[in-house]
This record gives structure tokens, C-alpha cells and sequence, in this order.
């Protein structure tokens, strides 16, 4: 009850003092004085200045600062031969780009093997590298150039654009006490790197493991490379859609999934015989049509031409069951062999001409005839045009792709 008593006491006392007064009565926590800032007094390469007082708590900075440059003047990750011998070649990362936590993961279980067998007396050799990106990442970093600088990467060079991140990246490796033997580092792309590659090539080439031929390529005139088909996003489109395109000014739209249908002439005939393309561009590189061999509408026409409308080329009419729906569409499919992937086998089995329509820079070369130096989309818009003027335009429809992958027309 005294202990009560007490309390109620002390509580009354302080209710009545005033919050001036309640304030005041608090104790005032003691500011911490400032750590002094550590400053790295040993030149570089020599071994670390340990006379400066230690901290009284953990400070990375003045723990790992020195040394490594002293163990790279020490030479101590260069190999020291014995019996047994333990190499690793680090996957080289990206020179566009920085370190993240996924490649500081693969070096620290990297360099910690290598450590553990050369601490046994093993000859180990890490071997320090970077690699060129691939296209998806390289043009992430030329976007970046381009907004924040307005440029390309042929402003900067080859060597300028490496050495952008790559001395980042490999300061960071340092960063991360890794091992390497930097007397080994080498860049995917340097010559002795090159000339490698190029003679393990020529030597598959002579054993006859490799060979060479023409295939179509996924090119890029934006980028001015080919893209590999994982770096290529299909875009499956309900219908028509107007789309902007990489090269092209942003506010210029053209038009996707739409299927044209068109006709050419038969030669020596009033007949013509009816395509539809979702490219009609692409026509200036037709050099066959294909339709179905039971197809009675168009057995007459078997091993006859139709005549090109605008470059005056000579193109058969071919039978193909294997690509030809003769339930589907018009039942005659145009081919392209050099720019679709599809007529490429078809041209492959009919031995047909494979007429490459593109210049690297996305313009249409002599091959396109009067098109010349156009540039494909403003082809795709002249061309309905130029046909619609010659009477052989026939209609178009949306075109769109359906669950199970085999394509629908909805006319218009």
C-alpha cells in the first residue's frame, strides 16, 4: 500500500508542473561524437599503412582499402607450377552494364575454390575477362546513350563504348578481393581473342563439321545487326493495328494485320489468279505461286507464269501439297523464298530464285525496280496504291492469329 501511495504521489507532482517544466526533466540523450573519416594514406601498390589508430567499430572502407593493389603488385594470384593444377576461366559479364548481386554470388564461389586449392599447395590460375553484349542488352545502353547524350554508338567507337563500363566492371572485381591473374585479362573481342575464333572455325570448316550456305536472317535496320530468333518478340496482333517503328519518325504509324488480296495477270490470258499477303511490300521479291496439285480450279494453270506487274519478272505457277491449304484463302499462296521463312523450304525444294529485297539500312535495293532506295514501310503504303491504279487491287481483311496458331480472315 506504501508503494502505492508513493506512485500516486509522484504522479500528482508531476501533473503539476507544467510541459515546460515535464519537458525539461527529461534527460537529453547525449550526441554521439563523429567517426574521424578514414583516409587511405598508402601509395599505391604498397603494402597498407597500419599505423593509424583501429576503429572501435567495423568500417569496410578502412578495412579492405590498400591491400589489393598490394596483392597485385606482389604478384600473388599468378600461378606458381606444381604437380596438380587447378584453372577456372570466370564466365566474362557484359561490358554494358555494371556487377549486380547475382555476379558477385558466381566470382565469391568462384574465388573461394580457387583460394582453397591454392592454400593445398595447388597451381590454381583464375583467368579475368569481359564480354560484348548481346543485342537485347547493347540496345538498352544505346538507348541510354541517345537520351541522355544524343548519341549513337558510332559517335563513341568500339574502344570508347568498352571502356564506358568495362573498367567499372572490372574495378568492381577488385572490389571483391577475387584472385584473378589480371595479366591474363582478356576482352571477347580482342585480337588474340579473334584470330582464336576465327581459326577454330576454319578448322570445323575443314573437318567438315561446319559448312556455309545462304539462310534468311532476322535482320535489323535500326540496329544495322541480325538477331538471333530468341531476340526476336512476336507480337501477335486482333486485327488491323497502326504501329510506330524503330528507325521511323515517332509520330509516322503504319499499318499491321491486314491481309491484302491482289491479283497477277497469267500471261498470254485474260485470267488472273488471286494472293493475299499480310506484307505486300514483300510481292517485289515473288518469284513463284503456289497452289494446291488437286486443286481443280487451278489445274489449267499448272506450269504457266504470271506476269509481274511492276519489275516485269516471269513467275510460275508451282503445285505444292505440302505448303498449300487449297481450303484456305484463295487456295494460291505468292512466295517469297528470300524473306519469309516459310517460302524459303518451298523455295529450297522447287529450286526457285531467291531475290533479296533489303538493304542493310532498310531501304529496298535495285532488285525492287522503280522502288529503289524507297524506304519498306513507305513501300507498303505506295504499292496498294500503284495497285489499285493498275486495277489489280482486290480487297483487304483483318487478319489475326487464333489460339491454336492457324490464321482467320474477317473481311471489311
Amino acid at each position: 500500500m506504501e508503494k502505492f501511495l508513493a506512485k500516486q504521489a509522484a504522479l500528482e507532482a508531476k501533473q503539476a508542473k507544467g510541459p515546460k517544466e515535464a519537458k525539461e526533466a527529461k534527460a537529453k540523450p547525449k550526441k554521439a561524437a563523429p567517426k574521424p573519416k578514414f583516409i587511405n594514406t598508402t601509395p599505391e601498390g604498397e603494402k597498407k599503412d597500419m599505423s593509424q589508430a583501429m576503429a572501435d567499430s567495423y568500417d569496410p572502407v578502412a578495412v579492405e582499402s590498400a591491400w589489393y593493389s598490394w596483392w597485385e603488385a606482389q604478384d600473388y594470384f599468378k600461378p606458381i607450377d606444381s604437380p596438380k593444377k587447378f584453372v577456372v576461366t570466370a564466365p566474362p559479364p557484359n561490358i554494358t552494364g555494371m556487377l549486380h548481386i547475382g555476379h558477385a554470388m558466381f566470382i565469391a564461389i568462384q574465388d573461394a575454390l580457387v583460394r582453397w586449392n591454392r592454400m593445398c599447395g595447388v597451381t590454381t590460375l583464375f583467368v579475368p575477362g569481359i564480354d560484348h553484349a548481346g543485342i537485347s542488352a547493347q540496345s538498352v545502353v544505346e538507348k541510354k546513350i541517345w537520351k541522355e547524350q544524343g548519341k549513337t554508338r558510332h559517335d563513341f567507337g568500339r574502344e570508347a563504348l568498352v571502356n564506358m563500363y568495362g573498367h567499372i566492371i572490372l574495378n568492381q572485381m577488385r572490389r571483391l578481393g577475387t584472385s584473378f591473374d589480371w595479366g591474363r585479362e582478356r576482352f571477347t573481342l580482342d585480337k588474340i581473342m579473334t584470330r582464336a575464333t576465327y581459326e577454330a572455325f576454319v578448322r570445323l570448316f575443314d573437318d567438315g563439321i561446319i559448312f556455309r550456305s545462304d539462310r534468311l536472317v532476322n535482320w535489323c535496320h535500326h540496329l544495322n545487326t541480325s538477331l538471333s530468333n530468341v531476340e526476336v518478340e512476336d507480337v501477335q496482333l486482333a486485327g488491323r493495328t497502326l504501329m510506330s517503328v524503330p528507325g521511323y519518325p515517332a509520330n509516322e504509324k503504319f499499318e499491321f494485320g491486314v491481309l491484302v488480296h491482289f491479283a497477277y495477270q497469267i500471261e498470254d490470258s485474260d485470267e488472273r489468279i488471286v494472293v493475299a499477303t499480310t506484307r505486300i511490300e514483300t510481292m517485289l521479291g515473288d518469284t513463284a505461286i503456289a497452289v494446291h496439285p488437286d486443286d481443280t480450279r487451278y489445274k489449267h494453270l499448272h506450269g504457266k507464269f504470271a506476269r509481274h506487274p511492276f519489275v516485269g519478272r516471269h513467275i510460275p505457277i508451282i503445285t505444292d501439297a505440302e505448303f498449300v491449304d487449297m481450303e484456305y484463302g484463295t487456295g494460291a499462296v505468292k512466295v517469297t523464298p528470300a524473306h519469309d521463312f516459310n517460302d524459303y523450304a518451298v523455295g529450297q525444294r522447287h529450286n526457285l530464285e531467291f531475290i533479296n529485297l533489303l538493304n542493310e539500312d532498310g531501304t529496298y535495293n535495285a532488285n525492287a525496280g522503280s522502288y529503289s532506295g524507297m524506304r519498306r514501310f513507305h513501300i507498303r503504303r505506295q504499292i496498294v496504291s500503284d495497285l489499285q491504279a493498275q486495277g489489280l487491287y482486290v480487297d483487304f481483311g483483318a487478319w489475326r492469329s487464333s489460339p491454336s496458331g492457324l490464321r482467320g480472315i474477317v473481311y471489311q
